[in-house]
């Protein structure tokens, strides 16, 4: 099966790959240089995100410059494109909006490396004899930034298999496209003068190391199968041992589909509701009960079984690599912000803020408030439906939210913005931004499904759980 877009389209493959230091830092430093005069030229003084008095031919001069920049984070692929798909996520808090909307396109939708590429790697891992017993689809079934997956099928007894081999080099190169892409960022003048951007390249470096490391995410796709082993809503690929080392990864093969196809979109509202309240479900027992988050929140991370009842339907977990774990007293401190948020108890929302460094004792009480103001309005799907602070028009006549008639992640995304201009404003903890990446896939996904679900009790309960210390950390 080959790698194929939106539409169904084969992409072409990629025929080599920079993967020495050098050309890959040379490549990016002549694309630096050229953005760097051009935006000389340009000479805006207007370039940070939140100005509203942008106008059009600057925001189309940073989209293209952006694009520039992401057409060759994704040519090179490799750890400076999935440093391009971290700065998206942080960007939020520092680049013009459309270089973050550019960058976020980086989303591992990409181009397949040729065999011959990839066919090295799978030859040194697991050696001719082994790979003698697999029959493997050359074309790539799926292609990343730092790897990509192709069908299989081991001989012996058919068992159908996914075989996820690591670009060549990719580990070699992080130090070097570490750097190489804060000094690009410099050169672009994307990024406010004087940002201390340290902590993070820091950040992501810490993920690029964690993302190539196979036999991690070998791991955490086993402790997810078995955390979820008597939950029949939710499938996980097991790990073949046999196949899969510190750049290979092996997995049975799942069958599953997207959200957004008619397969899922044609389902009744009860059966897509069923599978938003496990996917919600879901992140709740990672996060408030595990401490053990997948923080991806790609759609090709959760795809969908449709069986021939409500009762058959399935989610399917995919590509663990991005898993996090997250100690109690953070998860502790996070539900008092969530809590005190749904209480609008502004002691509490701020003694949870402090604790986990989103807000200091410098902190004037109008920087508080307006923190605390933007927590009760995110916690607005799980206020109860008579609530005066609950949008009739959003809900149902049950007093169900309707997910995918709200436009909440935009308009807090432009408060969030608003707030950003503030003298007191810092990018938040790295824990809050790779949990916040997560928590607006689920809202994403529940949206996409056109779900009508109150949530305010799963919700309770997972903070309950979360203070009451009954439920066991994965990260203690």
């Amino acid at each position: 099966m080959a790698s194929r877009d939106e539409g169904g389209r084969k992409k072409s493959s990629i025929v080599t790959l920079k993967t020495k230091p050098f050309e890959r830092s040379l490549a990016l430093t002549r694309l630096g240089v050229g953005a760097g005069a051009k935006i000389m030229a340009h000479s805006l003084t207007n370039i940070f995100r939140g100005e509203i008095s942008r106008d059009s031919a600057n925001r189309d001069f940073y989209e293209r410059q952006a694009q520039i920049l992401a057409d060759e984070l994704g040519r090179l692929k490799g750890s400076v494109m999935k440093a391009g798909q971290m700065l998206s996520l942080y960007g939020q808090y520092f680049l013009p909006e459309e270089a973050v909307i550019v960058l976020s396109q980086l989303q591992d939708d990409t181009p397949p490396v040729a065999w011959k590429v990839v066919q090295p790697v799978l030859e040194r891992n697991l050696g001719k004899t082994r790979l003698r017993e697999l029959d493997i689809d050359t074309e790539a079934m799926a292609a990343a930034s730092l790897g990509q997956v192709h069908r299989a099928r081991r001989k012996s007894d058919g068992l159908e298999l996914c075989v996820k081999i690591q670009y060549p080099g990719v580990a070699d190169a992080i130090e070097s496209d570490i750097n190489t892409l804060s000094r690009l960022l410099i050169m672009t003048r994307l990024t406010p003068k004087g940002l201390n951007l340290g902590p993070v390249f820091n950040e992501v470096r810490e993920m690029l190391y964690r993302e190539v490391d196979y036999k991690s995410e070998a791991d955490f796709t086993r402790r997810f199968a078995q955390r979820l082993a008597g939950d029949d809503r939710f499938v996980v690929p097991q790990v073949i041992d046999d196949y899969s080392t510190p750049q290979v990864l092996t997995t049975t093969y799942e069958a599953n589909v997207s959200v957004r196809s008619p397969q899922v979109q044609k389902l009744g509202l009860a059966r897509r509701n069923r599978l938003g309240e496990a996917f919600f479900e879901l992140f709740c027992n990672e996060f408030f009960r595990w401490g053990m988050v997948q923080s991806d929140p790609h759609f090709g991370n959760y795809r969908f079984r449709i069986g021939e009842r409500a009762e058959d339907d399935r989610i399917v977990l995919l590509d663990f690599g991005a898993t996090r774990l997250f100690p109690r007293p953070f998860v502790s401190a996070y539900s008092d912000i969530v809590e005190g948020a749904l209480r609008h108890d502004r002691a509490q929302v701020v003694r949870g803020a402090k604790a986990i460094g989103l807000m200091n004792e410098k902190m004037p009480d109008a920087a508080l408030d307006a923190f605390v103001a933007m927590c009760e309005a995110i916690v607005e799907p799980f206020e109860p439906a008579d609530s005066e602070r609950a949008d009739a028009k959003l809900r149902n006549a049950n007093g169900a939210y309707r997910w995918g008639d709200s436009d909440l992640p935009m308009r807090m995304g432009r408060v969030a913005a608003t707030n950003a201009l503030s003298v007191h404003f810092r990018v938040p903890p790295r824990e809050i931004v790779f949990l916040h990446r997560r928590l607006a896939g689920v809202f994403i996904m529940l949206a996409t499904l056109r779900c009508e679900l109150d949530a305010r009790e799963p919700l309770l309960a997972a903070l309950h759980d979360a203070h009451d210390g009954r439920a066991k950390s994965t990260a203690e």
